[in-house]
This record gives structure tokens, C-alpha cells and sequence, in this order.
């Protein structure tokens, strides 16, 4: 019978007595550190660098529509209430040129002390350009989306750009929303301890049932925030995380002199920054009164309905204001003049600047 070619070896067969094969041999100590089997370049590279799919072309359509939406929607604004710029921009073209100047610087500064509050929320330093490049493209989404929801979502898009965990970005946007009331309405407990005859309170003091109203809301919002985390299990984690996580940046960011004085000295400045931009508005239309009781009307028709969700305050803070400035003694028509300079400075002028440097910081994927 012929062997298969299997049967065939080449050499000798290995007999029982036959040795195991040898271990590879010991490194010397001496020779150095023991060389690693050569690796793949691909596993030697940092994780960023590795190159992913290529985009396809749905995506890079998303991309380039998300990139324009911020300008659409500002196109869209525009053209339903194209009136109220067109009125504010008329009614200024005889002002004082010195005093809207004022009130543009002004404008830039409130830019500067929300960039100050939100590096005063976190310990980490931010880079400071793009720190303020942002806050100037959120003031754009801001006066899109109510409640200041366009604001903290571009805020929270560069908090997690910058390697910021998820649950301390959100723990700083709650911090942040939370210590601007508290500011605001420490300065204005400030004006009415120090010049209460000046201020004339009696005319802007809340009824008992406007009290009533908003005890009510405040203890509603404060109820239904209670029943959500209590009864939505899936919420629960992620609030606890962020309660968590805001209890000890709070801890470790009021022991940094900076960061208490970024966050509570940004945060006082704010409103005080904006009602100096109506001071300069209605002082270049002619308005009378003081410096002190223009912001004491801004804040407290601010503070009194603040909390309506409306796109970046616009509508229920115009008319509280208004009304809070005549009862100043100011003109009624001088007084909603000022008003509409002050958003048309402090919102329609910085708005497709803003929302152009939107659009670039998603380009450029620093959002």
C-alpha cells in the first residue's frame, strides 16, 4: 500500500526521549530595558488622531444646515417683527451720538462680566478669547429660545469641548443661573437700604396679590422639581450627579479669591451694565432721571418677571420697564423709546454678528 503523502516526513521522527523545546533565554539585566514586539503605527498613535469614516454626504448636509440654521432663524425673526427695529432706529437718529456711544460700550462690557461669571462657575481656567467669543454667539441663540435655553445649550456645547465632564458643564450652567437672581436682587435690596425716598417705592411696591402670585409660582416650580425626581427614575442619577458635583465645585471654587470674585462680581455688574445701556438711551433722547433710579426701575421690573420664559426676556421685561420708568415720572413715550434703543443695541445690532460667530465656532468645532 502506498503512504500518503502525509505519512512522508522529511526528517527523523521524534522519539520519547526527545527534549521540550528551549526557553527563550533570560534578559540581562545589564543590556537595559527588554524591547517590546514592534506594534502596528495605527496602535501607536493618540486616540484623537486615529482617523474615523469619512463623513457621508447626508452628514456633511446636516452639517452645513446646522452651520446656516442660527442665521435662518434670525432671518425669520427679522421679518415678523421688522417693525420694532424700524421704529427704534428712526426714534434714535435724533439722538445724542455721544450718549448711544456710551450706551455701545456699555453693551460690550455686559459681554465681558457673563464671560467673568461663567469662568467664576468653574475651577478650571477657559481660554479667554474663546470663553468671550461664546458668550457674544450664545447672546445671538439667547434671544432665539426662551428661558435662556439658546444660551446655556452653546455655553454647554464649549464647556464639553474643553474636556469638562458632563455632569460639572451642567452643574456650572445651574450655578450660574442661580447666583444671577441672587446678585441681582442683593443690588437691588442695596438701592432700597440706601436711597429709598430718591426711588420712590411706594409707587413700584407689589400688591398683596402680585406677592401671593409669585409665592405661589416659586413654591409650583419647587413642587413639580420634587415630583420629577422623585417619581421619573431615569432623572433621578443625572440630577443627584449634577447636585452632586455643583455642591463640590461650590466648595472648591469659594476658597479661589478669583473665582468669588468673577462669579459674584460678574453677576452684580450684569444688570447694573444693562441699565446703565437705558441710562445712555433715554439720557441721549433726553430722559431726566438719575442714573439711580433708572436702574432701580430696570431691576425691579426685571426681577418682578424675570422668570417668564420669553426669548431672552423680550416682551414682559419691555413692558415692566416701561411702566416702571413713568412711574420714575419719565415721559411715557420717552420712556419706551429708551427701551427700544436699549434692545435695539443690546439685540438687534450684535445679532447677525453673533449668530455669524455661531456659525464659525460650529465650523471650527469648537461647539
Amino acid at each position: 500500500m502506498t503512504p500518503l503523502p502525509l505519512d512522508e516526513t522529511p526528517g527523523p521522527r521524534p522519539t520519547g526521549s526527545a527534549t521540550a523545546p528551549a526557553a527563550p533565554p533570560a534578559p540581562d539585566p545589564a543590556a537595559g530595558a527588554v524591547a517590546l514586539p514592534a506594534l502596528p503605527y495605527r496602535f501607536l498613535r493618540p486616540p484623537g488622531s486615529v482617523p474615523g469614516p469619512a463623513p457621508t454626504a447626508t452628514a456633511r448636509l446636516l452639517r452645513r444646515l446646522l452651520v446656516l440654521l442660527p442665521v435662518l432663524l434670525i432671518a425669520v425673526w427679522v421679518a415678523f417683527d421688522w417693525r420694532t427695529v424700524y421704529d427704534g432706529c428712526v426714534r434714535l437718529g435724533s439722538a445724542d451720538p455721544w450718549w448711544l456711544l456710551a450706551a455701545f460700550f456699555f453693551t460690550c462690557l455686559g459681554w465681558l462680566s457673563s464671560s467673568c461669571v461663567r469662568q467664576g462657575a468653574l475651577p478650571e481656567r477657559l481660554p479667554t478669547g474663546l470663553l468671550i467669543a461664546s458668550q457674544f454667539a450664545a447672546g445671538a441663540a439667547n434671544h432665539v429660545l426662551p428661558a435662556s435655553l439658546g444660551a446655556h445649550a452653546v455655553t454647554l456645547r464649549f464647556l464639553l469641548g474643553r474636556g469638562i465632564p458632563l455632569a460639572r458643564a451642567t452643574a456650572s450652567l445651574a450655578l450660574y443661573s442661580l447666583v444671577r437672581p441672587i446678585a441681582k436682587t442683593l443690588v437691588l435690596l442695596l438701592f432700597l437700604l440706601t436711597s429709598p425716598d430718591l426711588l420712590r417705592v411706594g409707587t413700584l411696591a407689589p400688591d398683596g396679590r402680585t406677592l401671593a402670585l409669585a409665592a405661589g409660582g416659586v413654591a409650583g416650580a419647587v413642587t413639580v422639581a420634587a415630583v420629577l425626581v422623585t417619581a421619573v427614575r431615569p432623572l433621578r442619577r443625572p440630577l443627584l450627579d449634577a447636585v452632586r458635583s455643583a455642591l463640590t465645585d461650590v466648595r472648591v471654587l469659594h476658597t479661589m479669591p478669583s473665582r468669588i470674585v468673577a462669579l459674584w462680581g460678574g453677576a452684580a455688574a450684569a444688570p447694573l451694565l444693562q441699565a446703565s445701556v437705558i441710562f445712555s438711551v433715554g439720557a441721549a433722547l433726553g430722559l431726566t432721571l438719575s442714573w439711580a433710579q433708572v436702574a432701580f426701575a430696570f431691576l425691579a421690573a426685571s426681577t418682578a418677571v424675570g422668570a417668564v420664559p420669553a426669548p431672552g426676556g423680550i416682551g414682559p421685561i419691555d413692558a415692566a420697564t416701561v411702566f416702571a420708568l413713568a412711574a420714575m415720572g419719565a415721559p411715557l413715550d420717552v420712556a419706551a423709546t429708551a427701551v427700544i434703543g436699549y434692545r435695539v443695541l443690546t439685540v438687534w445690532l450684535p445679532l447677525l454678528p453673533g449668530a455669524l460667530a455661531l456659525s464659525t465656532l460650529v465650523q471650527r468645532k469648537v461647539l
